[in-house]
């Protein structure tokens, strides 16, 4: 969040939309930006300098260009398949000519949600046959199978050139672990901030 703040010059006048957010990211810097988090599963409030909207990232209840920066941290690879992805991406690039839009590589070794090495990779029917065995989300919290089909049907991980395709006025950076890309951040900076 520190490289975010200094790359986008925020401060406490920085208006910015967390799509998908929670307010939790918004204490690691110094600076108390003005943050309208948006999500399926909260109630329309105000609370300080957080205003919370029950939002759908698809289709964003803004006019274009109402903040200074669209913000969103590992929510495009949930939001469903390839056509409602795009609308999550030409909703934050329409609410912002400034965003960060960061998404999990799907090449990289583990599935990040369900902490699992490698099966993502397989075909999708094995991959959920395997995830009681090889998920470390799955021997710590001990979902239901109805929370696993849940989680495991709406995740569509995304990889470098779909995220060029869905970005394409952005600078995308590799975010690396041992050296491999674990995931993409997807940086447009239109204005000033520059």
């Amino acid at each position: 969040m520190k490289t975010f703040a200094e790359r986008f010059r925020v401060s406490d006048a920085t208006r910015i939309c967390d799509v998908g957010g929670t307010t939790q990211n918004w204490g690691y810097i110094p600076e108390k930006p003005q943050v309208t988090i948006c999500n399926i599963n909260i109630k329309d409030e105000e609370r300080g300098r957080f205003i919370f909207r029950r939002a759908d990232g698809t289709k964003l209840p803004f006019e274009n260009d109402s903040f200074d920066i669209a913000f969103s941290n590992s929510v495009i690879e949930h939001v469903g398949d390839w056509e409602r992805q795009k609308a999550f991406a030409e909703e934050m690039r329409r609410i912002s000519k400034n965003y960060y839009v960061q998404t999990p590589n799907r090449w990289f070794f583990v599935e990040p949600h369900f902490i699992a090495p490698g099966i993502h990779l397989l075909p999708r029917s094995l991959y959920r046959r395997l995830i009681p065995f090889f998920s470390a989300w799955f021997w710590i919290h001990r979902p239901p199978r109805e929370e696993v089909d849940s989680v495991f049907e709406e995740i569509r991980l995304l990889d470098r050139d779909e995220v060029r395709t869905l970005f394409p006025d952005a600078e995308i950076v590799e975010e690396t672990f041992l050296g491999m890309t674990k995931s993409f951040i997807a940086i447009r900076k239109a204005d000033d901030r520059a």
